[in-house]
């Protein structure tokens, strides 16, 4: 039965993530760090000091543990963690949360620094006329900073609902709004549990991003294994071309 839909995870779905977190993480933090310094003036321990990079971190994790209904939230995680431990540091509530949102806000802008492969934009561009396309992702980029919303009729950000993947619901969502069934539809992904299985298991077609290349697997029906998304269109191809 030909497609009808096909949704897409993003990191290193549609680009090479590793490289932007790398430099996204330390980069917020030291920028975070000298704007808290600056604020409280010379005499105050500097934030870095009190609260290097790693403790930062721990915080974030240990506030997923705390709130596990929102700990694939990452943008309230993150943006909540920035103010506990300005709240520890000494700061009053409000400046605390005033300098969380900027420290947010300077985070995003790093975070949406990212190269799409360079086949994306020409395959969105085909397939939105052919295909309805989604997005599912666990993640927190927003698509319309990229200029890519145009190509989507449906972007779940899955852990904002407080269902991250591999949850059934962002994935039944996608496929209600996209007027389809799933064995109709198709999604993209890396993650072999949270995309590949969890899309599998409702009766969706699941092509799995092998990107780290972990290797040949005997593979559950309906799912295709490439190395690339330059791949992709020789999969959707196969696929259309299955009797009705």
């Amino acid at each position: 039965m030909p497609l009808d839909a096909i949704t897409f995870d993003l990191d290193d779905t549609l680009w090479h993530n590793g490289p932007v977190m790398a430099h996204a993480e330390p980069t917020h933090y030291r920028w975070f760090a000298e704007q808290i310094d600056a604020h409280r003036g010379p005499t105050a321990t500097p934030l870095a000091e009190a609260f290097p990079l790693e403790a930062y971190q721990s915080l974030r994790a240990s506030l997923m543990q705390r709130y596990p209904m929102s700990r694939g939230d990452h943008s309230w995680i993150r943006e909540r963690a920035m103010v506990e431990l300005l709240l520890e540091h000494g700061l009053p509530l409000a400046d605390a949360q005033r300098w969380a949102r900027a420290g947010f806000e300077h985070f995003m802008t790093l975070r949406h620094d990212v190269s799409l492969y360079p086949e994306v934009v020409p395959m969105f561009d085909a397939w939105a006329r052919r295909y309805r396309l989604g997005i599912i992702t666990n993640g927190n980029v927003d698509v319309r900073r990229l200029a890519l919303d145009h190509h989507f009729d449906v972007i779940i950000l899955a852990g904002e609902m407080h269902a991250p993947k591999p949850d059934s619901r962002p994935f039944l969502s996608a496929v209600a709004s996209l007027g389809t069934q799933p064995y109709r539809a198709l999604h993209v992904g890396d993650n072999w549990e949270e995309d590949v299985m969890a899309a599998q298991r409702l009766g969706m077609h699941a092509v799995w991003i092998d990107a780290k290349n972990e290797g040949e697997r005997e593979l559950p029906p309906r799912v295709h294994r490439v190395t690339h998304v330059r791949e992709l269109p020789e999969i959707v191809a196969r696929l259309d071309e299955q009797p009705r």
